[in-house]
């Protein structure tokens, strides 16, 4: 059943459409490295958006993540969401699985994902395959240095915001000399940027462009095709930082960027496309991608800003860290409301329904609201080759079973997401 797109689905259509109305036939402007102006509009228009090249990345490191995604790729791991875009649901094209702290979950379009748990310190996860605890162990390694990478990023932004200087390092190679907290920072500022890089999830994404029959071109710069529309990331704490890890599987032959017969992005190289939201003044950027790069979107970038992920020839994995908005979202809180709504069923034992014990108005309307919180029209399910085992042993999912099976048995307000 089709659902009514909400109010805000309804005003963001309505500024695409007007936008595009405005547009016509002509294409905003938009920058890549070739162009003259492409560093000084990066400084002044997205400074709070920083590149950290493969070459400043440790190389034992790259081995064990670019071998990590490459086990899960082998194990069947990722998949296909099945999310919802104005009122359709649609399959999307990357696939995609979620790694992070246990219990936690992260919703988007619709969907939300639950957590294959990372070997956090206390954390009893066990799973059937060996490879894959060691790749979910690399990606919680991963975490582990793109948040020392991202709190030095974000002293750097902060230091250059107090002195009041504009040329914020965007760019940021091996030999870029780096700062610590210097007594310009308090406690509180120290505390304030470990918790906006404190990530507790990490959404892995893989394409192969070839194999997808068809993909959306983007619709206001001309840029080529996405592999992800433009978007604002969804259920993140206020204010937090997002941190990225590319891995193109073979980096393409690249083109001379003196080249006159190359306008705009070479579309055989993997970019992230960046514009000011609902802006027709400012040029967009379209930044390359190359194996290994991380770049990382600090501060209120992600409210201010919108992103894509355009296409090149080759595969490609990302590594996504995110710190989710999960207060009302973990494993935990969803099974006690579950629960609570329960405590109105009555077993009758004897021919196996189900009927409620009260029909009092508050109590039915207390019911309808953890059903609505809880609950999608559709339901989306996903099968994953491993297994983790909550502490005591009760199992969370195994090879070749349905996610969840405490909840798909036992309770019938229910939003799976997929494991």
């Amino acid at each position: 059943m089709k659902r009514t797109p909400t109010a805000e689905e309804r005003e963001r259509e309505a500024k695409k459409l007007r936008l595009l109305e405005e547009l016509e036939d002509t294409w905003l402007p938009y920058l890549t490295p070739k162009d003259d102006e492409f560093y000084q509009q990066w400084q002044l228009k997205y400074p709070k958006l920083v590149l950290r090249e493969a070459a400043s990345v440790p190389e034992e490191l790259h081995k064990e993540v670019q071998e990590a995604f490459l086990t899960l790729h082998k194990h069947g791991c990722l998949f296909r969401d099945l999310v919802r875009i104005q009122g359709k649901d649609l399959l999307t094209p990357v696939s995609r699985i979620l790694i992070g702290n246990p219990g936690c979950t992260y919703k988007y379009l619709n969907t939300r994902l639950f957590t294959v748990p990372w070997p956090v310190k206390g954390s009893d996860a066990k799973y059937h395959e060996a490879e894959v605890a060691a790749a979910c162990q690399t990606f919680l390694k991963l975490n582990d240095y793109l948040q020392v990478e991202t709190i030095q990023a974000l002293e750097e932004l902060a230091a250059k915001e107090k002195a009041n200087i504009d040329a914020v390092p965007v760019c940021i190679g091996p030999d870029f000399p780096r700062v610590g907290m210097g007594s310009s920072f308090d406690g509180q500022d120290e505390i304030d940027m470990k918790n906006r890089a404190a990530y507790n999830v990490t959404l892995l994404n893989f394409m192969d462009p070839p194999k997808m029959p068809y993909l959306k071109e983007e619709p206001y710069f001309g840029m080529g095709k996405m592999a992800v529309s433009w978007h604002h990331d969804e259920n993140l704490v206020d204010r937090s930082a997002v941190a990225v890890y590319s891995y193109s599987c073979e980096d393409p032959e690249e083109e001379s960027e003196d080249d006159p017969q190359l306008e705009g992005r070479d579309p055989d190289i993997w970019h992230v496309g960046f514009k000011i939201s609902w802006d027709i003044e400012t040029p967009g950027l379209a930044i390359p991608l190359h194996q290994g790069d991380c770049y990382f979107m600090l501060d209120d970038l992600n409210a201010t800003h919108q992103h894509c992920v355009l296409a090149g020839l080759p595969p490609r994995f990302s590594s996504t860290h995110r710190v989710a908005e999960c207060s009302t979202g973990t494993l935990d809180y969803i099974l006690q409301r579950c629960q609570l709504a329960l405590q109105n069923i009555r077993d009758e034992a004897d021919n196996g329904e189900v009927s409620l014990k009260s029909l009092e108005p508050v109590v039915l309307k207390h019911g309808e609201e953890i059903h609505n919180e809880h609950h999608e029209p559709r339901e989306h399910l996903k099968r994953v080759p491993e297994a983790v085992s909550l502490p005591g042993g009760t199992a969370l999912w195994r090879r070749d079973e349905d996610p969840l099976p405490v909840m798909a048995s036992t309770l019938s307000v229910s939003q799976y997401g997929r494991v």
